[in-house]
């Protein structure tokens, strides 16, 4: 069953066609990032006009194979964003005479780790990793997952204030780095521990929020993280220091980069090897375009290590926003099809588990 999925929830305008859930026959991604680096940050307005002047374009050049369904992220996401591929997968379903389905942006993300380019090796299916904890982590998202089903999901940790990848962007910003901040400080840190094996990192505050909090929801402080404190910190050690252009002159910013970086690192890695720990887990999977981070990979994979688990990561490509992890996961999660797919609309705030 071949199924076409669009996505357009941030600054991607993307369309793939994906096989029997699984199999990436063609996937394009458009990305914004030039339009959105002068303002630091996404721009939604300008995402939309972006996504409106691409969309058709992308699916033309996705489109190579005749299509079962057409399956459309609907939410989390920017709304002005979300409409316009909203839009485009219902006009093109009709025009096409095949179903339309929904899906969970952030759902999708869990499913990129099962997706394999088309003549090569297969990745392992979704009903062998199960029961599993899921890790979304990306700019607007980090959360775990407790997995026991594929298409059952209950959230047992989560951020309380910024995700990862917006801490990255933050501090990047902060010191000058450019957007987005993430690809950029990664880069930064391998380098300076490549050339500075035995530094003495900067103790950043790994972010553990307090027990009881009204902010945990009910949620364990065990697998939740925060990290407006570790901002905070940062901003006023830069600030001691005499200034982001004096610790420039003492070519100071690759080491608060890489302490600010294992700082956030770390703390993922403590709650992951939280919730790990005397679970019944066969697999640690993975999604985001956080997890891209090679630091994060190579922490995250000692953790499985010693959880005896199987790490489930995306292949680079995968890992941001794209169309396949759209069509993948419809194939296994048709339950928002038919009319009732024509009639949704687009849900930004969409619980990252519906």
């Amino acid at each position: 069953m071949n199924i076409l999925g669009i996505e357009t929830s941030c600054d991607e305008t993307a369309a793939a066609i994906v096989k029997d859930g699984r199999e990436v026959v063609s996937s394009v991604v458009h990305t914004q990032i030039p339009l959105h680096q002068p303002y630091g940050g996404v721009v939604p307005e300008i995402a939309s006009r972006a996504h409106v002047e691409k969309i058709d374009h992308v699916i033309k050049a996705a489109l190579v194979e005749k299509v079962d369904a057409v399956a459309v992220t609907y939410g989390p996401g920017l709304s002005p964003a979300l409409i316009v591929g909203l839009n485009a997968a219902k006009g093109l379903a009709k025009s096409l005479n095949v179903p339309l389905i929904a899906i969970n942006h952030i759902e999708a993300h869990l499913h990129t780790p099962f997706l394999f380019d088309a003549g090569t090796q297969e990745t392992p299916p979704p009903e062998e990793c199960l029961p599993a904890l899921g890790l979304v982590i990306s700019g607007g998202h980090t959360t775990w997952y407790n997995l026991q089903d594929y298409g059952s999901y209950s959230i047992i940790g989560q951020t309380l204030d910024d995700a990862a990848g917006e801490a990255f962007d933050k501090a990047a910003k902060l010191l000058g780095l450019g957007y987005p901040g993430g690809p950029v400080i990664d880069k930064v840190s391998r380098q300076y521990i490549q050339e500075n094996p035995n530094s003495n990192l900067i103790q950043f505050p790994k972010g553990r929020p307090r027990a009881n909090v009204a902010s945990l929801s009910g949620l364990d402080a065990d697998y939740c993280v925060s990290f407006s404190g570790l901002k905070t910190a940062l901003l006023r050690y830069v600030q001691s220091q005499g200034g982001v252009e004096v610790l420039k002159e003492q070519s100071e910013i690759p080491r608060i980069i890489t302490s600010y970086q294992e700082a956030i690192v770390q703390s993922v890695a403590d709650r992951t090897l939280n919730a790990l720990s005397g679970s019944n887990y066969k697999s640690l999977i993975i999604g985001g375009g956080v997890s891209l981070n090679s630091r994060l990979r190579e922490v995250l994979s000692e953790v499985a290590n010693k959880t005896n688990v199987k790490l489930m990561v995306a292949k680079p490509k995968y890992c941001g926003d794209n169309a396949a992890m759209i069509a993948g996961l419809a194939f296994y999660r048709r339950n928002i099809t038919g009319e009732e797919a024509m009639s949704i609309d687009v849900s930004p705030s969409l619980c990252s588990c519906s």
